[in-house]
């Protein structure tokens, strides 16, 4: 295409790669080129690691990988000589023995340039400096005329300190017109706000304008979002992308005495409970579809868990692709069985009953002689939750179909849950949403349901489990408060214990009882070795069990409840750590 230095076509490809699938990864490239090319484009981007899918792991270590993603990187430079539009693709890649997180301009035939990350996250989800080493700030690269600044992801999101390499900075001194950001950033509740106000700080600081573009799907526990945007240099809206859908745009930008200017396309963005909705749907319907499991099975107990995970796989998957199976004994009462049967009729799912008394029976009759003069407890509950487990995962073996497990995250902290037993299963898709959401959530869809649901709209969650008291009918007249504190206040208090960290002193001033939260920090001390054997779940908090918080399994410390004591700094010499000053004793 020939230059035009007062007009530039860029194309953002929010797509979703697969991590591993190199050649599907590219296959997505060549139909993205091809639409770009028709849409008269100059420059076509890609998210951050597209070739290799991201987050890609210590799979980037592996020494065949990263050759498959540079050939597959080549192949597309080459094609790049039918003089269509060039093209910004992220691949690890190997240069002097080193590994990067890089980024390729392809034109004309060739590799035009390569850049590097070099801000590498190391908190929360990433753990990039462990993987990649660190990338030069460059200069910005050359697409027909235009000078391109291309940091990525993590090289704008870094405040100033003492790692931190001020790429954007670096771009503005060298000539930088427009900042492309290829990003792989996951979804978080109000995470929107957050890059927003970093794009906002970057283009302050540099007075260019920034197009900002995110990955879309789901991968493990992570879902990425999209919702891509692009700001003007005076901080305008330039366009933004609908978020949870892969979706490619054509921005067409001009060029004005002030810069570069764009008027494209605003898509509204789901955000808060809806928001979380839709990142549920979509992690498992790509850990399902990304990992070929023909569907889905879970045990719908006519609670609300269930419920809400039952009308999430349907929107995910469809009816045709979701079994409901209802796993009865003595204690399940009659209401649990019309509610069950209610909600897979309005979901249109395949539902059966199977009685499990023969089975709990038969695991008490071999126990007798063992258990003899033993009282009732706990273990011949969690032998209701073992056989349900037991049942469910013959089903699976036996047509292949994924079990989907149903604990949200109060009962995760909390350890309110079987090993072995409700824990059975291959993902869980509200394993990061607290029973308080649960609640909201499964009011929400019965009003409204996201853009690509493949579920019914209207009430799907029949009323009756909403309101109804949530019991694990695992003994008679059982509610879950006979064991924990009403949720309203458990989740209170799990929420400044997980995701704020704070001390229970600190919980306390806040006007929580002492003893309830010195129990509950104690439930959700000693249930981590439950929560490392759970299956994996998205991720919707700042905080989920897994990626972000990493407690040890073995552990005695115990908050004492007391305030903290302040240091002492009397005891300190003058030559403070770090000091360069020899040590005399």
């Amino acid at each position: 295409m020939t230059e035009r230095a007062d007009q530039f076509a860029i194309t953002l490809a929010q797509l979703n790669p697969t991590v591993g699938d190199v050649t599907g990864n590219a296959a997505k490239a060549r139909a993205a080129r091809a639409q770009a090319r028709i849409e008269g484009a100059d420059l076509l981007v890609f998210p951050e690691l597209f070739i290799a899918g991201y987050p890609p792991e210590d799979l980037v270590l592996k020494p065949a990988f990263q050759a498959a993603c540079r050939a597959a990187i080549e192949e597309l430079a080459r094609e790049t000589a039918d003089g269509g539009p060039a093209v910004l693709i992220g691949s690890p890649w190997v240069e002097d023995g080193k590994l990067y997180n890089a980024v390729a301009l392809l034109d004309g035939g060739r590799i035009a340039a390569i850049r590097y990350k070099a801000n590498l996250p190391n908190y929360g989800v990433f753990d990039e400096k462990r993987l990649f080493a660190r990338g030069p700030a460059a200069g910005p690269v050359t697409v027909r005329g235009v000078r391109v600044g291309v940091p990525i992801c993590e090289d704008i999101w870094l405040e100033e300190s003492e790692d931190y390499e001020n790429v954007v900075e670096c771009l503005a001194e060298t000539g930088a017109e427009i900042l492309v950001v290829p990003n792989g950033s996951p979804y978080a509740r109000d995470k929107n706000d957050v890059r927003l106000s970093i794009a906002v700080a970057r283009v302050t600081e540099s007075g260019l304008p920034l197009i900002y573009l995110n990955e879309v799907g789901g991968q493990d526990e992570l879902v990425f979002d999209g919702a891509s945007f692009a700001l003007n240099a005076d901080l305008s809206v330039a366009a933004q992308l609908p978020a949870f859908a892969e979706n490619i745009t054509t921005l067409h930008w001009r060029k004005g005495e002030s810069g570069w200017h764009c008027a494209g396309p605003v898509a509204s963005v789901l955000e808060g409970d809806q928001g979380d909705y839709a990142a549920c749907v979509l992690g498992l319907r790509d850990y399902v579809g990304k990992n070929g499991f023909p569907g889905v099975l879970l045990g719908v107990s006519g609670g609300i868990d269930s419920a809400l995970c039952a009308a999430i796989a349907v929107d995910a998957l469809g009816a045709e692709r979701v079994r409901g199976v209802m796993l009865p004994f003595r204690f399940t009462a009659q209401v649990s069985l019309d509610d069950a049967a209610r909600l897979a009729e309005a979901l249109g799912i395949r539902y059966e009953v199977l009685p499990i008394a023969a089975a709990v029976n038969g695991f008490e009759e071999i126990l007798s002689k063992t258990f003899a003069g033993l009282p009732r407890d706990i273990t011949e509950e969690n032998l209701q939750a073992r056989a349900r487990g037991t049942l469910l995962m013959a089903i699976s073996n036996k047509t292949g179909a994924m079990v989907v497990t149903t604990g949200n995250k109060s009962e995760m902290s909390v350890g309110y849950a079987t090993l072995y037993g409700d824990m059975n299963g291959g993902f869980n898709p509200i394993k990061d949403i607290y029973k308080t959401e649960v609640f909201r959530l499964s009011t929400l869809r019965n009003s409204w349901k996201p853009d690509g649901a493949l579920g019914p709209s209207g009430e799907v969650i029949p009323v009756n489990i909403i309101t109804r008291p949530p019991t694990a009918e695992l003994r008679e007249n059982q509610t879950d408060q006979d064991s924990l504190p009403p949720y309203d206040m458990l989740d209170a208090i799990l929420e400044r214990l997980v995701e704020r960290e704070e001390p229970l002193a600190a919980i306390v001033d806040a006007g929580f009882d002492r003893e309830v939260v010195a129990r509950i920090d104690r439930l959700l001390n000693i249930a981590e070795y439950k929560r490392r054997q759970a299956a994996p779940g998205v991720k919707v908090t700042t905080r989920n069990f897994g990626r972000d918080r990493r407690y040890p399994i073995t552990n005695r410390f115990r908050d004492s409840g007391k305030p903290l004591p302040e240091p002492d700094d009397t005891l300190l010499s003058r030559a403070r750590s770090g000091s360069a000053e020899a040590f005399e004793g």
